[in-house]
């Protein structure tokens, strides 16, 4: 059985090529077609689709490579970053502190977790992720230090906690260049997705490099989700499901949780009290919000989806995401069709998660790596970590990654009138542009290359990781 952290090929990337070649998070393989008696529509949901001979390429450029001795040596100018949210949420913030700190041409502070109020997760960097790795994976980029020198210990610290969205290089610099190199010290918190999408070659490049190589978990949470994975891949081909079923997701997306009037009446006193975690859309109705796709689907929602695009009864399934609201009832749909249904803290044996509870971000980052190596991916809403698992799907070997289309397929669940092998039809057909050839990010260029690798991270190359 392969390991699910490997590599074989090198020399494509600046720095030391056999660090780089060996720091990816590369999956379990994938299965393809199992069994001699399946259907088309099964064989066609296994199938893996064509990555057309796209592979990783970070060719940094000439000029990127000259500045990076002298960036990389500074020891004047520090950038301190505060990130917030879960897991998805702060690896966004902190590939962002990275590609600013490269900018400014400053040292970089191992960023800090800010305490997550909803979860109440005090994880620091080190408990998360492998800080020795991170520094070594960016020596060639930026330099990353432990703690502040004792010679800025006492800098005036401009805290910055405003910025607005979609700012490009050319603003961050002429916003903090002048008073960094003055102060010494920058500290950014309200990070979150601020830094424009639309970067040049090379700074797209560092992204993926931070995203896919640096930021690699703690050695504890490698070791659990790595067992939990060869658990689930040893049985044969399996589906993982990012279950966005949450209580605090039902309040912040404004939505019912389809489990009946008491439950969405607890939702609606949590959000009438607490106003300020419903996000946006304030003047649409629920069914407005469901039918615009800004809703989870629920747990009927999401067998029926599957259903009609192939899935096998039979199908094990990997559940990853936080306590479903409404517990048993609220997954009961999903596990009447689908009764291999499991997820972390049923895969684990006794004592094995004991060392993550109450550690919301180490739990998110097991989810990841067992994820990371199904041979299908469906999140059953969009958010940080489906676009995190649909870049690094595709950067790792154009693994299966389903995104639902809430809003073609959500009028079709009402219709009666279509039987089940024409709703199998329609499903399948919605979707199968979502499971084809890599999308290059230039037709959106919001979109983020962590999500959309291809051209700048991955190109028609002879030589890649893998």
């Amino acid at each position: 059985m392969a390991p699910l952290i490997s590599s074989k090929a090198s020399n494509f990337i600046d720095g030391d090529p056999r660090l780089l070649s060996t720091s990816v998070m590369v999956p379990l393989p994938a299965h393809g077609f199992v069994g001699a008696n399946l259907s088309e529509a099964e064989r066609e949901f296994w199938e893996q689709p064509n990555g057309e001979g796209f592979r990783p390429c970070l060719d940094f450029g000439l000029g990127y490579r000259k500045s990076s001795p002298k960036i990389t040596k500074e020891r004047k100018r520090f950038l301190v970053v505060v990130a917030s949210g879960g897991l998805n949420q702060q690896r966004n913030q902190i590939v962002d502190a990275v590609v600013i700190a490269r900018i400014l041409e400053a040292a970089l502070v191992v960023p800090v977790l800010q305490v997550n109020l909803i979860w109440g997760d005090e994880s620091e960097f080190s408990d998360i992720f492998d800080v020795a790795h991170f520094k070594r994976t960016l020596q060639a980029d930026v330099r990353v230090v432990s703690s502040l020198p004792s010679t800025h210990l006492m800098s005036r610290q401009t805290i910055e906690n405003k910025i607005p969205r979609d700012v490009t290089p050319q603003w961050i610099h002429a916003r903090f260049f002048n008073q960094l190199n003055r102060d010494g010290l920058l500290v950014l918190k309200g990070l979150d997705s601020k830094l424009s999408k639309n970067l040049p070659p090379d700074l797209q490049k560092l992204r993926c490099k931070v995203a896919f190589h640096a930021l690699r978990f703690a050695e504890p949470i490698r070791e659990l989700g790595n067992q939990l994975a060869k658990r689930m891949w040893i049985e044969g081909p399996y589906i993982a499901l990012h279950l966005r079923l949450e209580k605090d997701v039902w309040v912040r997306t404004g939505c019912l949780t389809g489990l009946g009037p008491e439950y969405d009446y607890i939702i609606t006193k949590v959000r009438e009290s607490q106003p300020e975690y419903l996000t946006g859309r304030l003047n649409m109705s629920y069914t407005q919000r469901r039918l615009a796709g800004l809703c989870p689907l629920n747990a009927l929602e999401i067998a029926r989806l599957l259903k009609g695009l192939g899935a096998p009864s039979s199908a094990r399934i990997y559940g990853a995401g936080g306590e479903a609201f409404g517990e048993s009832k609220a997954l009961q749909p999903l596990v009447a069709e689908f009764p291999n249904l499991v997820t972390k803290e049923t895969l684990a044996q006794a004592g094995e998660l004991s060392p993550f509870m109450n550690k919301p971000s180490a739990l998110a980052a097991i989810d990841y790596i067992v994820s990371l190596s199904s041979d299908v991916f469906v999140p059953s809403h969009g958010g940080n970590m489906g676009r995190a698992m649909q870049g690094h799907r595709a950067y790792v070997g154009h693994r299966k990654f389903i995104k639902p289309n809430k809003r073609a397929m959500l009028p079709l669940f009402e219709d009666t009138s279509i039987g089940v092998d024409e709703f199998g039809s329609i499903m399948r057909e919605l979707h199968r542009k979502s499971q084809g050839k890599p999308e290059p990010r230039g037709y959106m260029r919001n979109r983020d290359v962590i999500s959309h690798p291809v051209p700048e991270c991955m190109c028609k190359h002879k030589t890649g990781i893998f």
